[in-house]
């Protein structure tokens, strides 16, 4: 699509007019009214009568309520037109400064465009054109542009200042996130609305390090792609009901209860997985950074929008897809023909083998191994 580009970076140069937008008449008037009251009132606050200063007093914060509602300039100045373009693949969002009329006019010459020289048809039912007050859907976001009328004071001043309006805002959609639950089988929506998180049995057999491992996987994984949304904050309900999956699941593998696998994994209230590796004990916390708003995205990560793997913390646990998978467990060799070494009772290892830890770690009575590991195993040399 790189035609496209070419196309719309000369189309601007058509579309574009003027240099900046005209002043707003009234707003300039009723703003130069407010100067005036207030220099008027500074002046004559010590001898004027108390109802004139009342009545100054009350016209001054009428006209701050008006002017705090209107724009400084012509937001439909009919001189001044803009259009902008970003694309990503297929998907590509246009924004316009100027009318509806120029709007369909745009989306009528880039139809033409891309059926006459691409050959590639434009989906009038996707290609929407939409009100910037409105939002527009766009890579995974909801775009808009914002309309703020609030005002706030600076730590050290005492003057009031508007919010910045008129700028373009990003937001995750609810129903992202929701359905990422939904997607990965840890919401149960209730008949009376409410939500329940749920276990997920697939993970029961998976050793604790990898459940956890999973877990913070796919809640840092949407957090990373959502983390310049206004509204990143919201995802604290998505940490929320995976955490109480999280828990369910240890419940579930351990037969104990919510309140004890909470109590048998606490560290100074955090969720914290204890490991032993070759350098001694170590440690793994559920994920418990702060969900907030990133306003500049200093990553140069060009994997940042590739959905996370978490199949590198977990084997498959089903007896026929892990046959399927092809791949020893223990050497990793793939496309080979596999062997499942079982054990009666899991009681019986002694843990004294690394493959013995391995089986027991993971709650796992068999263990995949390609022809030689199984032979080496047996042997008693697969360490």
């Amino acid at each position: 699509l790189n035609e496209l580009d070419k196309y719309i970076e000369e189309y601007k140069t058509l579309f574009d007019k003027g240099t900046r937008r005209q002043n707003n008449i009234v707003y300039t008037q009723k703003y130069k009214r407010l100067w005036y009251l207030k220099k008027k009132f500074a002046d004559r606050k010590v001898l004027a009568p108390h109802n004139e200063l009342t009545e100054i007093t009350s016209e001054v914060k009428r006209l701050q309520k008006d002017i705090r509602t209107m724009s400084s300039v012509e937001l439909m100045d009919s001189s001044f037109k803009r259009i902008q373009y970003v694309r990503y693949a297929d998907d590509f969002l246009i924004g316009i400064i100027g009318s509806k009329q120029d709007a369909e006019e745009v989306k009528k010459d880039l139809t033409a465009f891309l059926k006459n020289k691409l050959n590639l048809e434009l989906s009038s039912e996707k290609t929407l054109i939409t009100h910037g007050k409105m939002k527009a859907r766009f890579l995974g976001y909801d775009v808009t542009i914002s309309n703020l009328q609030a005002v706030y004071k600076g730590s050290n001043s005492r003057i009031a200042k508007r919010y910045a309006s008129n700028k373009c805002e990003i937001y995750m959609p609810k129903e992202k996130w929701i359905g990422k639950l939904k997607e990965l089988k840890v919401l149960k929506i209730e008949k009376d609305s409410s939500w329940k998180s749920i276990h997920r049995a697939e993970l029961i057999n998976s050793d604790n390090l990898e459940i956890l491992s999973i877990y913070n996987s796919e809640i840092r994984g949407l957090y990373n792609y959502y983390k310049l949304a206004k509204n990143v904050h919201s995802l604290q309900k998505f940490r929320y009901i995976m955490k109480f999956s999280m828990v369910k699941t240890f419940a579930n593998k351990y037969k104990l209860s919510v309140s004890k696998i909470m109590k048998k994994f606490n560290h100074e209230g955090n969720f914290r997985i204890s490991y032993t590796t070759k350098t001694g004990q170590k440690h793994r916390y559920f994920y418990n950074e702060p969900l907030k708003r990133v306003y500049e995205n200093p990553t140069t990560n060009k994997e940042i929008d590739i959905v996370p793997n978490t199949m590198i913390y977990a084997g498959r646990n089903s007896l026929i897809r892990r046959l399927q998978a092809s791949k020893c467990e223990w050497c990793q060799t793939e496309n080979t023909a596999i062997e499942m070494h079982h054990v009666k009772k899991l009681k019986e290892l002694k843990g004294k083998q690394l493959w013995e830890r391995i089986m027991i770690a993971r709650n796992r009575k068999t263990l995949a191994l390609c022809k030689k590991c199984h032979v080496d195993l047996h042997a008693g040399r697969l360490d």
